[in-house]
């Protein structure tokens, strides 16, 4: 087994189970116990009116608002619908755009400094002629900001003291042992409008994050210097800090590319910067599902889920087949192996989480309580036709009805404090969701059972004998084959589970990578075959017209072991667990019943959620 980092070995420090302390037995085996063994969800990329493209299209709810919501109240939406998640979030990180802060509450306030601007004071009248007029000025502010990539609030000094106000925002709702808040931005990077985006996440408090600023790319147009600005801000503050990829799906080739963002070859250097500042991706939200594509996975029939692949994130470019390869999660996992094989380095070795990427400051992921990514598309019955990527060839828009239900992120921690989610987060024991609360666990190692599955300490000695996902296995014994232990547990408000399966990825002698999906456990009395897949699909209780379902196929736990059957010691690869739920209405069904308005056409009707846990990975 790979031996414990420093880091690692503070997060497991006092043992497992049935050891002794202080050189003493005690009667209760769990005062030694500090391994995690909670899971808590929540939100990592979220937006208030603070944002220019929310503030400035409708959003009106703040960060006060965003707290007491995602901490189980009931608050009134951005169109004066009452709104409530179905139970309280964990954590929530507030990741406002690092571009023109600001420049929402000066329009909203009549700013002097903007009406002195001859720019600033042309916009503010044309924003406030009519709704007309109000979408014309957000079109120019977005053309400049983002297509021309010039700054229009430059010298204005709009954002004052906006960051110190949100950071103490930040603190003023963290409250350890119940609610985790952290702050963060976007660093919205969008060259010729191809989605490269971070979010900027920081683990510590005001006393820290106080003494930076928010880096936009109008300062640094290239990741690697948006990675030193997050080298420059711990080397100051004697903090810590992230960045994280998200929709990859709409970067046209960009995100994923083996090469440095100027084209140039991939050096160790660089790829050990990469994967030090981006130890995790987002995997999926609202705008679309980042797993893998048909065309990258045709034998896996569960690839083409909440799929945005027809465009850039501007809608003025079209995907082309080749750009899919460095667009989805799976996919820059086997190209990270293929650069790892080359250079020394992988620089895609990220684990996994999910997220909302909301504009409304409301957290809501559920298919049945979806409340849109921005304020003109909260529920009403005309919202399915809404353009959210407008573009001049229609085969390149976006529909409001293709938006996913979003994300969660969900962590193992033993406590929730900042130092159990960001340190979670940081050594992968992290997973996505596509909005259900599922609870996964999955170890990996070498000396596993299949009795293993239903003992009383599978915890423990999945620690004690393995790793967790985001982990490393190494030192493979002679003729042995990694084995895998996984419990899943549906979401309690949920639907129940359809199946568990276990992705491999791996490179060959050859060079070249290689992917295949086991299905490990399935629901009801369908049998896996040979060839490691059940072909029989769970079938489906969703009334489309009535936008509901039951409970009565599926399974509301599954627990399985696995062997690797295909296992060569001398290639590189990487397992992660994906664990699929049996269908039920999508958001948009819901909205069709509720408002007795006509089915969209752009998406299916009902929706098997997800979660995908981080991966783990086998190095020789």
């Amino acid at each position: 087994m790979l031996a414990l980092t420093a880091t690692d070995a503070a997060a497991y420090d006092g043992g497992v189970p049935g050891e002794t302390m202080g050189g003493g037995e005690v009667y209760s085996p769990f005062v030694g116990r500090s391994y995690p063994d909670r899971v808590l969800f929540g939100d990592l990329h979220f937006h208030t009116e603070i944002s220019f493209d929310a503030g400035l299209i409708g959003t009106s709810l703040n960060m006060h608002d965003a707290f007491r919501v995602a901490r189980g109240e009931r608050i009134i939406s951005n169109t004066g619908q009452p709104v409530q998640l179905i139970r309280p979030l964990d954590f929530l990180a507030i990741t406002e755009h690092a571009e023109m802060l600001g420049l929402a509450t000066a329009m909203r306030t009549a700013d002097p400094r903007l009406l002195a601007d001859e720019w600033g004071r042309r916009t503010y009248e044309l924003f406030n002629s009519g709704q007309e007029g109000r979408m014309t000025a957000f079109a120019d502010i977005i053309d400049i900001g983002t297509v021309q990539g010039r700054d229009p609030t430059a010298g204005l000094d709009l954002d004052g003291d906006m960051w110190l106000d949100i950071v103490e925002t930040v603190d003023e709702y963290n409250d350890p042992g119940t609610f985790t808040s952290l702050a963060g931005f976007e660093w919205t990077f969008t060259p010729q409008g191809d989605n490269l985006h971070r979010v900027v996440i920081f683990k510590d408090g005001a006393d820290k994050t106080s003494r930076t600023r928010p880096f936009s790319f109008f300062e640094g147009s290239d990741p690697e210097l948006l990675w030193d600005y997050l080298a420059g801000y711990e080397a100051q503050t004697g903090g810590e800090v992230i960045a994280v990829p998200h929709n990859a799906n709409m970067s046209n080739g960009l995100m994923f590319a083996p090469t440095k963002f100027d084209g140039t070859p991939m050096d160790a250097e660089y790829a050990a910067k990469r994967v030090r500042w981006e130890p995790m991706h987002e995997m999926t939200q609202i705008k679309g599902d980042e797993e893998t594509h048909p065309t990258l996975s045709p034998d896996d029939e569960f690839a083409d889920f909440e799929s945005w692949d027809v465009a850039n994130l501007s809608g003025t470019a079209a995907k082309k087949p080749e750009m899919l390869r460095y667009e989805y999660a799976r996919s820059a996992l086997k190209v990270g192996l293929e650069v790892e094989r080359e250079i020394g380095v992988n620089p895609f070795k990220f684990g996994f989480y999910g997220t909302t990427d909301t504009h409304t400051a409301i957290p809501a992921t559920r298919e049945d309580n979806y409340f849109g990514k921005y304020q003109h598309t909260e529920p009403s019955a005309n919202r399915h036709n809404m353009e959210v990527i407008p573009a001049d060839d229609p085969a390149l828009r976006i529909l409001t009805a293709q938006e996913s239900a979003a994300g969660l992120t969900a962590v193992w921690a033993r406590e929730n404090t900042r130092d159990e989610v960001y340190g979670a987060i940081t050594r992968k024991e992290a997973y996505a969701t596509t909005g259900s609360r599922i609870r996964v666990r999955v170890f990996g190692g070498w000396e596993f059972d299949a009795e293993d599955v239903g003992a009383p300490d599978f915890v423990a000695n999945g620690y004690r004998n393995g790793v967790p996902m985001g982990g490393d296995l190494a030192n493979a014994p002679e003729g042995a084959a990694p084995r895998f232990l996984i419990h899943a547990l549906r979401d309690p408000d949920g639907a129940n589970l359809d199946r568990v399966q276990i992705i491999k990825g791996w490179i060959d002698d050859a060079g070249e990578t290689h992917e295949r999906v086991y299905d490990v456990v399935v629901s009801g009395d369908r049998v896996i075959g040979e060839d490691g897949r059940a072909r029989e699909p769970v079938g489906s209780t969703v009334d489309i017209e009535n936008a509901t379902y039951s409970n009565t196929i599926g399974a509301a736990a599954l627990a399985g072991f696995w062997q690797d059957p295909d296992f060569d010691a001398a290639n590189d690869a990487f397992y992660y667990a994906r664990v699929i739920e049996i269908p039920k209405p999508r958001w948009t069904t819901h909205d069709a019943a509720f408002y007795g308005v006509p089915l969209p056409d752009s998406v299916p009707p009902s929706v098997q959620d997800r979660a995908y846990t981080s991966p783990i990975w086998y190095k020789p």
